[in-house]
């Protein structure tokens, strides 16, 4: 009830983990996981392929930048799948019912026991995918991040989805431009 009562309070873009019931968020972290895993694999395998297929040596500039592409792009995938098992962790824990079970484990993070002496309590927990994280939110409208995901894992994964997409972009670029000077030559020609 305490809970239905603050998600219509509180409503919020990000996933409410009482927006889904019971395990269903712990599920669904695990399916995302999984396939941020697989993605992963698969850009593993092209940019690996892309490489070797052309030599890193003899390759064209387009060919390499699209097998760096892959492999940043794979990494920036392993390491989402990696938030998200920890985050998986953190939703384990935090709806481990039973004694012991409130305030949620996964929110009692240092300093936890200074503010409950103060009045404020943990009342919900919040898991958003986008990035990553596990925010508790207390009596007082506040909230704060636990870092159950690592924090070097969403930077890290902006960075190398920005290369992928960097090295993408410039493929195609470079393409282009090699295209219309052949198209140039020929009409010249």
């Amino acid at each position: 009830m305490r809970r239905a009562l603050l998600d219509s309070a509180h409503p919020s873009s990000s996933c409410s983990s009482s927006a889904l019931p019971g395990g269903h968020v712990f599920l669904l972290i695990l399916l995302f996981a999984l396939v941020a895993a697989i993605v992963a694999v698969g850009l593993c395998g092209y940019g690996g392929r892309t490489l070797a297929d052309h030599g890193l040596r003899r390759a064209s500039v387009p060919a390499v930048l699209r097998g760096l592409a892959a492999l940043a792009g794979a990494g920036a995938c392993a390491l989402y799948a990696w938030g998200l098992l920890a985050l998986c962790g953190a939703v384990m824990t935090a709806e481990d019912g039973g004694t012991d079970s409130s305030p949620p484990r996964s929110c009692r993070t240092a300093g936890w026991s200074e503010r409950h002496r103060q009045g404020i309590e943990i009342v919900d927990y919040e898991v958003t995918y986008l990035p990553p994280a596990f925010v508790c939110e207390t009596s007082d409208g506040g909230s704060y991040d636990t870092g159950e995901v690592p924090g070097f894992v969403n930077p890290a994964v902006l960075s190398l989805a920005l290369a992928a997409a960097g090295g993408a972009i410039g493929s195609g670029y470079v393409t282009e431009l090699r295209a219309r000077a052949e198209f140039r030559e020929q009409q010249a020609g």
